[in-house]
């Protein structure tokens, strides 16, 4: 089925792929994965990708679909066609992309699974996708009365000052709506040279435009987009996607001044490609990355980081309004809804939050606290913001709902009325994905339970704009029941704020809050919430456990067993039987835990139980090791052993079938030359099938090469791989040194067969 793609919610088979992406690679891993990821395709149109991961090196997406979406002759040649399109844009981006069925989730969660670890590797390192604030729509201002903030004049000289010392890239990260572009552009003009400013969307490269129009006056602005080829400007505003594409029309000298928008990306294959293929005296990148994601890799790029400006340090300064808040307790119980890593399961949530009383209290909540100001409700769904919205209106206030399944015309008029007043509540659900923006918006709802600090911090960065009499932004955060591990993220969890007084500041300069505390402490409320009925001596601590934060920095139980040369099973005993005891335990349903370990927790299990670290350097010691010492209850290990290095390509891998042919010729061999074939089995019997033959290849000989993590099975494509660190110590000599211990047990085995 289809991805509805204006609802956030996941589809039941989305679901079920975030559980086996969590059951491959564990919870806290699975938070990486980015639903519903936005991205322009070649012709600069809205996409969206089921799920998208940043391994640090490339983005990869994830494509959950139905039968019909494989096969040409079941879907229209259109659609066929446009979803071609889509993943050919996605691979012209730099990105991997891969692809699974829903009856494969449903049918063979094992082969999905098996391929994740293929796909991805034994030792995944993933990132944040550091979309976390969406840029804004810029302003319009008049250049000869612009006056630069204190932070754009330091971010000015600092840039000037590497320039001086020689030094010719740089990283400008400044947190949304705080003016870096304009900063860049400043930059760019002092050195007077010829400009390309690249942005990955239509919407960032027209808005860069308009301001060096205005700031650049005497100089001609050009777009090289679409059908636009205006290269010869004295300044061009491009797509990534459009110069790469064509970067056979430029020559590398040709621009003095690069500056790439939305910088972490850019070390994707596309603005790798441009980087390397330009030559600018300077090259600027810009970010609004938060203060979260670990910009390492950005700066394997960009080289330093010249000045920075965090949303915090941003508020603190001034330059976007303080953010206070209030808890609205409702009735309703999340302990028993699912959730992964990403989000709830939207079944089990609907059944939760599409209730009239809480509906009700959303509307109460407007009428009793901040009548009239303009104000934005967060919702689960479409279908949850059409019931608020028809609440409101039935109260007679002016409400409506915006999403993106409405006629372009249409939304552009809500919104153009919800920033002229004339509409006070705006209820959504999608209006991210359009990168929206009101400076005037007062007061947010967050009605929308969620375990995303991504999404939260997007709606967050919906109301922080300056504007004009706005003192500060109010945020109500609808407090639903939750346990532990399933509570969602709140203002007071994202700021790491373990205290509440009602409409207290949790983002704001040192001194207003200090003049806050002041107030609270005399019972006493500041002047900005004189009209809310709260009481001033209200106070509450709040549990700020968060599990995936708990969890960072330890390792989960799968990546134990990958850690030493002991299999899954026996630690899952010693978990069992009380003599390895996790750390965190992490209850994920009702039937399933993710255990998770501190670093000393695993070295004293290790020394305590006689266990080895597996390293790259011991990897293929270990693995010598073990064939080594091998089982011989029969012969089936050396067999396989024999039939794996006999046919394995370069890369260490092998068809089944092949080793299925090796093990037939081998006990068929054992029958011609009257030698004992084996004890009693299938080989024995014969009249054997090439499935048994499979089938006794998985179920025995291969499986304790897996548990040891040495060897992994791609089902669906029918090959078994070696651990890449283990193949590439076989060389010739080695590989005859394997074969030779594998015949002599063999050889053991049989003889002792004979004589038993």
């Amino acid at each position: 089925m289809k991805r509805n793609k204006n609802a956030r919610s996941l589809t039941p088979p989305e679901y079920q792929f975030v559980n086996l992406f969590s059951e491959t690679f564990g919870a806290d891993k699975a938070e990486f994965l980015c639903p519903q990821f936005p991205f322009f395709d070649i012709y600069q149109d809205n996409r969206f990708a089921d799920f998208v991961l940043d391994n640090g090196r490339q983005r990869i997406a994830f494509e959950i679909d139905d039968e019909a979406s494989h096969h040409k002759n079941v879907v229209s040649s259109g659609k066929f066609q446009d979803d071609l399109l889509r993943q050919n844009s996605m691979i012209f981006l730099g990105w991997s992309v891969y692809r699974w069925a829903v009856k494969q989730l449903q049918e063979q969660p094992e082969t999905v699974k098996d391929e994740l670890r293929l796909f991805l590797g034994n030792h995944p390192q993933f990132m944040y996708i550091e979309d976390y604030l969406p840029t804004q729509r810029g302003r319009t201002f008049d250049a000869s009365q612009l006056e630069l903030r204190e932070h754009q004049r330091d971010a000015l000289k600092k840039l000037a000052e590497m320039r001086q010392n020689h030094e010719t890239i740089a990283l400008l990260y400044h947190a949304t709506g705080t003016g870096k572009t304009i900063t860049a552009i400043l930059d760019a003009k002092s050195v007077g040279k010829k400009v390309l400013f690249l942005a990955h969307t239509k919407e960032l490269v027209e808005q860069a435009a308009e301001s060096f129009y205005l700031l650049c006056p005497d100089k001609t602005v050009g777009f090289f987009m679409e059908n636009k080829r205006e290269k010869d400007s004295d300044i061009v505003c491009g797509s990534i996607q459009s110069v790469a594409l064509n970067i056979d029309l430029f020559s590398a000298n040709d621009f003095g001044y690069l500056i790439i928008d939305e910088a972490h990306h850019a070390t994707a294959d596309t603005y790798q490609k441009i980087l390397s293929f330009f030559n600018p005296e300077f090259t600027l990148g810009l970010t609004a990355t938060p203060e979260r994601a670990d910009d390492l890799d950005i700066l394997s790029v960009f080289k330093k980081t010249a000045h920075k400006l965090d949303l915090k340090t941003a508020v603190e300064i001034g330059e976007l309004v303080p953010v206070r808040c209030l808890r609205i307790r409702t009735n309703i119980d999340l302990t028993k809804v699912r959730y992964n890593s990403i989000q709830y399961n939207s079944r089990d949530l609907e059944d939760k939050i599409f209730v009239p009383e809480r509906n009700r209290l959303i509307v109460e909540t407007w009428s009793k606290f901040v009548k009239n100001k303009r104000t934005v409700v967060f919702c689960v769904s479409i279908k949850h913001a059409e019931e608020v919205v028809a609440l409101f209106q039935q109260e007679g206030i002016k409400a409506e709902l915006v999403s993106g399944k409405m006629k372009t015309s249409k939304r552009t008029e809500v919104l153009f009325d919800f920033a002229e007043g004339k509409i006070k509540v705006l209820c959504a659900c999608d209006l991210l994905n359009e990168g929206w923006d009101c400076p005037q918006t007062e007061v947010l709802f967050m009605a929308r339970p969620t375990m995303s600090k991504l999404l939260y911090l997007q709606q967050l960065g919906r109301g922080m704009r300056l504007s004009k009499d706005k003192e500060c932004l109010m945020v109500f955060d609808f407090v639903d029941n939750a346990n532990q591990f399933n509570t969602p993220y709140s203002l007071h969890r994202i700021a790491k704020l373990g205290t509440y007084q009602h409409g207290g500041l949790v983002f704001a300069s040192e001194v207003e809050r200090k003049i806050d505390e002041e107030l609270y402490r005399r019972g006493e409320k500041p002047d900005v919430l004189i009209d809310y009925p709260i009481d001033a001596f209200d106070y509450e601590v709040i549990d700020l456990f968060n599990w995936q934060e708990e969890a960072k920095g330890m390792i989960s139980q799968m990546e134990f067993v990958r850690q030493v040369n002991v299999q899954s099973a026996s630690i899952a005993d010693k978990i069992k039987s009380g003599e390895l005891i996790p750390d965190l335990s992490i209850p994920i349903s009702e039937h399933r835990t993710f255990n998770y370990f501190k670093k000393e927790t695993v070295e004293k299990a290790v020394e305590k139980f006689g266990w080895t670290f597996i390293t790259d350097n011991n990897r293929y010691e270990i693995f010598l090791d073990f064939v080594k010492k091998m089982n011989m209850t029969y012969s089936y290990k050396p067999v396989f052993l024999k039939a794996f290095l006999t046919n394995a390509n370069e890369k260490g891998i092998v068809r089944l079938e092949d080793i299925a042919i090796y093990f037939r010729n081998f006990y068929e061999q054992r029958r011609k030359d009257g030698l004992i074939v084996e004890k009693q089995s299938i080989y024995s019997k014969g009249n054997y099938t090439n499935n048994e033959v499979i089938k006794n290849i998985l179920s025995n000989p291969f499986k304790v090469f897996e548990e040891m993590n040495l060897m992994r099975h791609t089902k669906t494509l029918g090959f078994i791989q070696i651990d890449e660190t283990v193949w590439k110590n076989i060389d010739d000599t080695k590989k005859s040194e394997l074969l030779t211990i594998c015949d002599e047990m063999l050889e053991s085995y049989f003889a002792e067969l004979k004589s038993s």
